[in-house]
């Protein structure tokens, strides 16, 4: 909110809502407190801080005996963060203090995770959902910050400025790794680069897609589920759309087109995962 416009504070905010599916309140896109309590608190939102950590201890709970004590005491903590704050508390305190602590939790909890529950079936089904979430998000992020970049006449100047792009990258947790490969010159095509295409770095679609196929493979092996390879067929595919893909092209054929499909596909293999492993049907697991 710093070094910035009461139109331009109003525009990522708009930005920001789009990429999250989610209205803005009705005091409108520009009223920064509502949507901060409407995304960090609101129980009725499921998109909200508050409810993602809920629903997170709760599927925990229910699979309290296949997750580490450390994990679930660290899911507690922030659980109980969340849960012990208010809106009027963290806005007249600190808000990005909080916010900053409930990042730093959640990276705590994967790195937790990593660390003490052992790498069989289940810890492979964690790695899918984060990577297909990830890969869905970044894409959504990425199309909403460059929808008014391509879509500026080719003589106007450019609709968003330096801090909207460092602005993304930070969104994504890639500042600092985009700097290793880029320097510091921030441009458009490169960053888009990065976010889509990098094979190292973590926060890339591209990256993303490569550890759902791979989770995808281990959890196929391990159940020897034959109706799960609609799933691995369609992970496949997308992994070898990123492999192959040049920024260039994408941005001149139809950028929008091109992260519309990968939300497409990364909601398309949820569906097979949860078709082949949630809600198959009794004859399903007689004949797999």
């Amino acid at each position: 909110m710093l070094d910035q416009t009461p139109h331009s504070a109003a525009l990522r905010w708009e930005r920001l809502l789009a990429s999250l599916h989610a209205y803005p309140p009705p005091s409108g896109s520009g009223d920064a407190y509502a949507i901060a309590r409407m995304m960090t608190f609101d129980m009725s939102n499921d998109a909200s801080i508050a409810s993602c950590v809920a629903a997170a201890r709760e599927n925990a709970r229910q699979v309290r005996e296949q997750i580490s004590s450390e994990m679930w005491e660290q899911l507690n903590r922030l659980y109980l963060k969340v849960k012990g704050s208010s809106i009027d508390e963290i806005w007249q305190d600190d808000p990005v203090e909080f916010y900053q602590a409930v990042k730093e939790g959640a990276h705590l909890f994967q790195g937790i995770t990593d660390a003490t529950m052992t790498h069989g079936e289940g810890w492979q089904f964690i790695q899918v959902g984060r990577y297909l979430e990830r890969a869905s998000v970044t894409a959504a992020l990425i199309d909403q910050h460059f929808r008014p970049f391509l879509e500026a006449p080719s003589d106007a100047p450019i609709a968003l400025d330096y801090i909207d792009w460092v602005g993304l990258l930070r969104c994504c947790t890639a500042f600092e790794a985009y700097c290793k490969v880029y320097t510091a010159d921030v441009k458009p095509e490169c960053v888009a680069e990065f976010l889509l295409l990098n094979g190292e770095g973590p926060r890339s679609v591209r990256f993303a897609a490569d550890r759902v196929q791979r989770s995808m493979q281990a959890i196929s092996q391990a159940t020897g589920t034959r109706s799960a390879g609609r799933a691995e067929r369609l992970a496949g595919r997308l992994r070898a759309s990123l492999d192959y893909g040049q920024v260039d092209e994408i941005i001149a054929e139809n950028m929008h087109t091109y992260l519309e499909s990968i939300q497409r596909q990364c909601a398309a293999i949820h569906g097979a995962i949860y078709q082949a492993y949630v809600s198959y049907s009794v004859d399903a697991a007689l004949t797999s």
